[in-house]
């Protein structure tokens, strides 16, 4: 028997708006409510709203046999519930069929566990009482910004009370082991559930590609290789970006009829089934999974380089957990609110400077024309943020590496 897990990732960061060393002490607006209200709608009418109603009627179509996982960002959350409500409302009502699970994250979707173990946890208990508030159920699974995983996350993780994790199953890690077991670490208890990267990509990146030499993929075809698995794996988990679906495969790919009849093709085979994450973990742990290192969802390496690969990038986060301690000890929400959406993993994507085919993708979801612009804007906000915390005159004056009275402009490559 061999069950299927969909889990989804539903985020959307507050993007900055185009921040000068002119704005620098004369503007405290930080992000582009336009862009990010155009591009949440956007994204609302290509890809939420169309899937939420998908999904809805293939939960009442199968009388509870097809069921899904989600993690909305806190930043994602606050979009909806600014700019398009009714996103969250068909939430909800996927929430009330029972056949729907939600996971807890951190917040504001930050890679804050490398930097502020402080900071990190106080992030996901933000974000375990936002999913309570909105669909009264308290997550059981957590799963870090962009699958970011090690040991160490499942110790700590464990430690704040959780049963079940989720990871990239990178090849590197895997070795000759397969992605369709449960496993867990060698330090702690909790069970992993690791991501089948292929079978999930081959839908999230390569179902419109034609000159894939799987193409085009069908729904017989997949289900084909999900049978193989039959008695070679308990769970096939299929982790993506919910934004696969209509934004970054478009409709007119099909990628909408494939799901549509993705359920009856699975479930046809008399051993399959669909399963949420915590159902998913149900199986029992077949070995360890040894993660001494970081590993992520992201790009070929699945690693830190994504947001931690160059100077700049390295620069901008060491100089924005720089102003933690200070920023919290002057109890101005309103501050600790725009410096805790600067924490947003995305921001520091914008600045990656790969190249090649993982060089395109950083273009596709970045805001600015070149990296440098991005480092430009966030460099400079956090001047903008150091000059107010002096300007209390209270206690030690901030700096940062980059002096306040000397604006960073854009740095050359």
């Amino acid at each position: 028997m061999v069950n299927l897990c969909f889990y989804f990732q539903v985020h959307q960061p507050f993007r900055l708006r185009h921040y000068t060393v002119f704005d620098i002490g004369q503007n405290q607006d930080y992000f582009d409510d336009k862009k990010n209200r155009e591009i949440t709608e956007k994204v609302a009418n290509k890809c939420y709203l169309p899937m939420n109603n998908l999904f809805l009627r293939l939960i009442k179509r199968y009388k509870g046999k097809f069921k899904i996982s989600f993690s909305i960002s806190g930043t994602a959350i606050e979009q909806f519930e600014e700019y398009t409500p009714k996103v969250l409302e068909s939430f909800k009502e996927l929430a009330n069929t029972g056949c729907v699970e939600f996971l807890n994250e951190t917040y504001y979707h930050s890679l804050s566990f490398l930097f502020s173990k402080q900071e990190f946890r106080e992030q996901v208990e933000m974000h375990k009482n936002k999913i309570k508030e909105l669909f009264g159920v308290t997550p059981k699974v957590f799963r870090n910004t962009e699958l970011v995983f090690n040991n160490e996350l499942a110790y700590e993780i464990e430690k704040m009370g959780y049963s079940i994790i989720l990871a990239e199953g990178a090849d590197k890690i895997l070795g000759w082991k397969s992605p369709n077991f449960v496993y867990k670490t060698p330090n702690a208890n909790i069970k992993l559930l690791l991501k089948n990267y292929k079978l999930s990509d081959d839908i999230a990146f390569r179902f419109s590609n034609k000159s894939w030499n799987e193409h085009p993929l069908t729904v017989p075809k997949f289900s084909k290789w999900v049978n193989a698995i039959n008695g070679n794996g308990d769970v096939v988990n299929l982790f993506m970006d919910y934004e696969t679906f209509g934004e970054h495969q478009w409709a007119d790919t099909g990628i909408f009829d494939f799901m549509e009849h993705l359920p009856e093709e699975i479930l046809n085979h008399p051993d399959n089934g669909f399963v949420t994450v915590s159902e998913a973990a149900e199986h029992p742990v077949r070995a360890d999974m040894d993660f001494p290192c970081f590993v992520s969802w992201a790009d070929t390496e699945r690693d830190l380089t994504a947001w931690l690969g160059n100077d700049i990038q390295n620069s901008a986060i060491k100089e924005l957990y720089a102003l933690e301690e200070h920023i919290k000890k002057s109890k101005d929400h309103k501050l600790i609110e725009a410096w805790r959406k600067l924490t947003t993993s995305d921001h520091f994507y914008y600045m990656c400077t790969k190249w090649f085919n993982d060089g395109d993708v950083h273009k596709y979801f970045s805001p600015y024309d070149n990296p440098y612009d991005g480092f430009t804007s966030f460099m400079n906000v956090l001047n903008d943020i150091a000059l107010r915390l002096n300007a209390d005159g209270k206690g030690e004056k901030v700096k940062i590496n980059i002096p306040v009275d000397k604006p960073v402009g854009l740095i050359k490559s």
